[in-house]
């Protein structure tokens, strides 16, 4: 297995089921550098968003796309899902595997849906998917959020995986790590905040726990993409280091490609 961090939420994970290669692109936000709004009003962190742009080599990990997964893509949420990632999926004809409540707006917008069947564990591909709640964000922030769903993933001949999608540190996550025991989980780490409320999204602390917890692999990611995610690379692997979870966790660079075997 595969696993490309591309920018923010947007990643390709490679695997194969029976004799096919898969390339499953998940929340592509694919637009230039600075080109969508802030997701701050106030103060000096404010800047248009994406704060980075696409590693140079995309179009390669684009070419490989067979499918794409959508954690939550409504309420605004172009982070996960933007006007170039619409128009990508449309134009190439790329089936969107989602759950139930995003098939009208995806369809709307001419997007091929495969959608699921709810939270249970149902089959994919050659193996099992379940959908795991996201809560993200609590209190009055709350109810403003899209929480959408992460997806516990488990593969024939290939490492298990949980992509947690927009969420907290919650006992629903906790539940997951602990108890589906995934080889690799893909976790944001940016803790996004917006400029009211608290944290939308894991922090470095949150990660650092979720990974003392789990028996696999984090790969963390919502780093240093977007104006309202403060939390670096740099500040997660020391603060990994000094906990001693460093050797299970992986903090990619975009663009980076990490490879993995059972």
């Amino acid at each position: 297995m595969k696993v490309s961090q591309i920018r923010n939420a947007s990643l390709l994970l490679e695997f194969q089921s029976g004799a096919r290669n898969i390339g499953l692109l998940v929340d592509p936000m694919l637009a230039p550098k600075a080109t969508l709004p802030s997701l701050k009003y106030f103060g000096v962190q404010r800047q248009r968003n994406p704060l980075v742009e696409l590693p140079t080599h995309t179009p390669e990990l684009l070419a490989r796309v067979t499918h794409c997964l959508i954690t939550h893509c409504q309420r605004g949420h172009f982070d996960h899902l933007d006007r170039a990632g619409k128009k990508f999926l449309r134009d190439a004809g790329i089936p969107v595997i989602c759950m139930p409540r995003d098939v009208a707006y995806l369809s709307a917008r001419g997007i091929l849906t495969q959608p699921l069947l709810g939270e249970q564990t149902q089959p994919f591909f050659h193996g099992q998917i379940t959908p795991v709640p996201c809560v993200h964000g609590r209190g009055f922030i709350g109810r403003l959020m899209e929480h959408g769903h992460g997806y516990f993933i488990d593969l024939p001949d290939e490492p298990s995986i949980y992509i947690a999608g927009d969420t907290l540190l919650t006992n629903e996550v906790r539940r997951c790590l602990i108890e589906r025991r995934p080889q690799l989980s893909v976790l944001p780490g940016g803790g996004a905040r917006l400029d009211i409320g608290s944290n939308i999204l894991m922090n470095a602390t949150d990660v650092l726990e979720a990974c003392s917890i789990t028996s696999g692999i984090v790969v963390v990611n919502h780093l240093q993409a977007l104006d309202h995610c403060p939390t670096t690379r740099a500040e997660l692997t020391n603060a990994a280091v000094n906990a001693g979870l460093m050797e299970r966790m992986r903090i990619p660079q975009d663009g980076e490609t990490l490879s993995f075997n059972l």
